[in-house]
């Protein structure tokens, strides 16, 4: 478990570049959780071929409230030594509640709210407590104790009551309050640095994770299917977007992550704002998944127009938050991901009536023009050195 003493260390320099086998294994109890979402998106997506902001955005809390979850986690194993015996045991809490929430998901808002909320406060609460007992070097900074304390209560409340707008309210003030309380809280913790290098791994890594289960909504789709072409060719055409989505995160921008941390004035205010932009691409790829298996399964079916929303609204969010992961690196923006963007939004009336096949095929197009562009521009030339703002 450690050496005495141990657990009073954050976490040493020499581990800041790769990630331990503890924390691979937590990232395992997510996988199953991105499952999840996935299904439950689809089934908003798919069933009775409408979608209501009132089905949909349920779903979306649920995603925000894993991801705080984890990247909290992320957070404290970039500080704190995770191998030390505090840190285990913090680590495998957070796994155990990250188990519930994921088996709770697919009702997690409706018969099962007060299964997924009490999971949730009670990993966020129980690191705290461990934290008062044990008094590692870093201590958790007041707006994020508060935030979190604070913040149980309308998680409690919220799953106690029927009404399921109420309850939305409720959730979504929470998220509010410890989305706030991490932000404000992630630049107080004086004298124990982010180890920037270990933050950007991880966030990479479950972006990868994105991708995987990306991978595994349109295997099960075309396996799900008679395995005819159409079929197979929308489970091709979402194995070339996969791809794409790769390219375009770690050309330049996604591989100098690390560094920009390490070589921003704030690495702490650089952390927040590159984990922001890292939810925004890991939802876009989430949503983008969702419209990866309406393609394999109607892929000439009859046109729905809220379909768009994963179909071209996954791409584009990918695109917006690779764009700020860019400006967040590099201070500037490319052209290539504006045009994307500009390009994404003329598709909506242009595909309006078209079946799914053909919208992923003129999303995948959008996404293959920027990859093809990033090559071009990467003939011959130096890798550009990250500049970062903050």
């Amino acid at each position: 478990m450690g050496e005495p003493g141990r657990e009073q260390r954050v976490r040493e320099e020499a581990t800041w570049r790769r990630a331990t086998f503890l924390e691979l294994f937590f990232d395992l109890v997510f996988v199953f959780a991105l499952n999840q979402v996935s299904m439950r998106l689809i089934n908003d997506f798919t069933t009775g071929h409408r979608l209501l902001f009132s089905e949909a955005a349920p779903t979306f809390l649920l995603f925000l409230a894993l991801w705080m979850l984890w990247v909290s986690t992320v957070v404290l194993t970039s500080r704190v030594d995770p191998n030390s015996w505090p840190g285990q045991i913090a680590v495998f809490m957070t796994m155990a509640g990250g188990v519930v929430m994921a088996v709770a998901v697919a009702q997690g808002f409706e018969q099962r709210a007060l299964v997924f909320a009490a999971a949730y406060v009670a990993a966020r609460i129980s690191r705290q407590l461990l934290n008062a007992i044990v008094r590692p070097a870093q201590r958790a900074p007041i707006p994020l104790k508060v935030s979190i304390v604070v913040g149980a209560v309308p998680w409690i409340v919220g799953a106690l009551v029927d009404d399921l707008l109420l309850r939305a309210v409720l959730w979504a003030l929470a998220l509010a309050l410890e989305y706030g309380g991490f932000a404000l809280g992630l630049g107080r913790t004086v004298g124990v640095p982010v180890a920037g290098e270990h933050l950007a791994e991880r966030l990479q890594q479950f972006f990868l994770i994105t991708l995987g289960e990306a991978v595994f909504v349109s295997g099960k789709a075309l396996s799900d299917s008679d395995f005819g072409i159409p079929h197979a060719a929308g489970f091709g055409l979402a194995f070339v977007s996969i791809v794409l989505l790769w390219r375009i995160y770690f050309y330049r921008a996604g591989a100098a992550l690390p560094l920009a941390i390490t070589r921003a004035r704030n690495p702490d205010r650089q952390s927040v704002a590159v984990a922001g932009s890292h939810l925004l691409m890991i939802a876009g790829v989430v949503l983008a998944a969702v419209g990866f298996e309406l393609d394999i399964i109607e892929p000439h079916g009859r046109p729905e127009p809220q379909w768009l929303i994963a179909i071209l609204g996954g791409p584009a969010l990918f695109l917006a938050g690779r764009a700020l992961i860019e400006l967040q690196v590099f201070s500037r923006v490319s052209r290539s991901r504006l045009a994307g963007l500009f390009t994404l939004g003329l598709l909506i009336p242009a595909t309006w009536y078209a079946p799914p096949l053909t919208t992923g095929a003129a999303a995948a197009t959008v996404l293959a023009a920027i990859a093809v562009w990033d090559a071009w521009r990467a003939r011959g030339r130096e890798l550009e050195p990250p500049a970062p703002r903050i």
